[in-house]
């Protein structure tokens, strides 16, 4: 004698016994495919138009890509980005501490500068500082309202290329300024109140605490300030220094070919502005690392905790953590 189990209720989700199984139809998207071949045929248009349109000139594209002019402009155009970017940091860290301070004076001296640098144009302030010496012949250093002891000449002093430098640097610092303020204000405030528990002063927990977990945040708009210094720096074609834009304009204004010169900026600029997002892709992803495991935040958290109460214990007793 057989005995036979139940076989309990069918799955959830499961159709019917003894119903006909669902046949699902995929959804039909024809704009899609109407989109993809508009695209494709505007992508072979152009495609087609650059390679056989002579005025192009290719030629004259390969014959200059690597010529010594060319390469001198790109040398003094990646010097302009570098110096300019490092001024840009260095400034724009020390207007966004002033811009946070609690200090009322230090907070308005750091709002005005921003305001102002912000406001003008970058290419009104190369071509001021190209023209500092018509306001000041000399600058000296001594006693304030007193006897200079040191005086130099202004034109001598405030080359072009330190105009350049004045100009794009000073400007970046403005803008670097507010990147790195909203970098910092993503840092919890919990964590600064727990370092300064632990005796760190308020320099310390920035350097050590603060700015470590706020590169998250300030990396990715530096990357972009970045790449678009590097194009910025052709403005400073309008004070006559020496870079890629002014390179190939002294070329074409010989040769009279200005579309293939051209060209061979674009594709410069194009080269080196791929390189610095492969760059910023790996500092992003160096500065990310491990933002996003499962319960580190919480771990973070509770020790930061448990050092301010440690910190508080420790201060009614009249001592100090270091």
């Amino acid at each position: 004698m057989t005995t036979q189990t139940d076989p309990g209720p069918p799955p959830v989700g499961s159709p019917p016994t003894g119903a006909a199984p669902i046949k699902a139809v995929p959804v039909r998207h024809p704009g899609r495919w109407v989109s993809v071949a508009v695209l494709a045929v505007l992508a072979a248009q152009l495609v087609n138009a650059i390679f056989t349109n002579p005025r192009f000139n290719w030629p004259v594209v390969g014959q200059y890509m690597f010529s010594d002019v060319v390469l001198s402009g790109l040398r003094n155009t990646l010097m302009l980005t570098v110096l300019a970017m490092g001024i840009g940091a260095v400034g724009g860290l020390i207007l966004a501490v002033m811009r946070l301070s609690p200090n009322p004076v230090l907070n308005s001296v750091a709002g005005g500068y921003i305001w102002f640098f912000r406001g003008t144009p970058v290419i009104t302030q190369l071509v001021f500082w190209n023209f500092l010496a018509s306001l000041f012949p000399t600058l000296g250093l001594g006693i304030p309202f007193g006897p200079e002891f040191v005086t130099f000449d202004t034109n001598q002093l405030i080359v072009q290329f330190t105009a350049c430098l004045l100009g794009l640097g000073l400007n970046e610092a403005a803008y670097m300024a507010e990147i790195v303020r909203g970098g910092i204000k993503s840092v919890e405030h919990g964590q600064t109140e727990a370092a300064s528990a632990l005796g760190m002063s308020r320099t310390q927990a920035l350097r050590r605490i603060v700015l470590p977990q706020a590169m998250r945040v300030i990396i990715p708009p530096t990357g972009n300030e970045t790449i678009s210094m590097l194009k910025t720096t052709s403005l400073v074609v309008v004070i006559g220094y020496f870079e890629l834009q002014t390179a190939v304009q002294s070329i074409y204004s010989r040769n009279f070919q200005p579309v293939p010169l051209l060209i061979v900026a674009a594709l410069w600029y194009l080269v080196l502005t791929s390189v610095l997002s492969v760059g910023q892709m790996y500092l992003e992803r160096y500065y990310g690392r491990g933002a996003g495991r499962p319960g580190e935040e919480a771990v973070r958290r509770n020790w930061f905790a448990f050092a301010r109460g440690l910190g508080r214990g420790v201060g009614r007793g009249g001592g100090r953590v270091r």
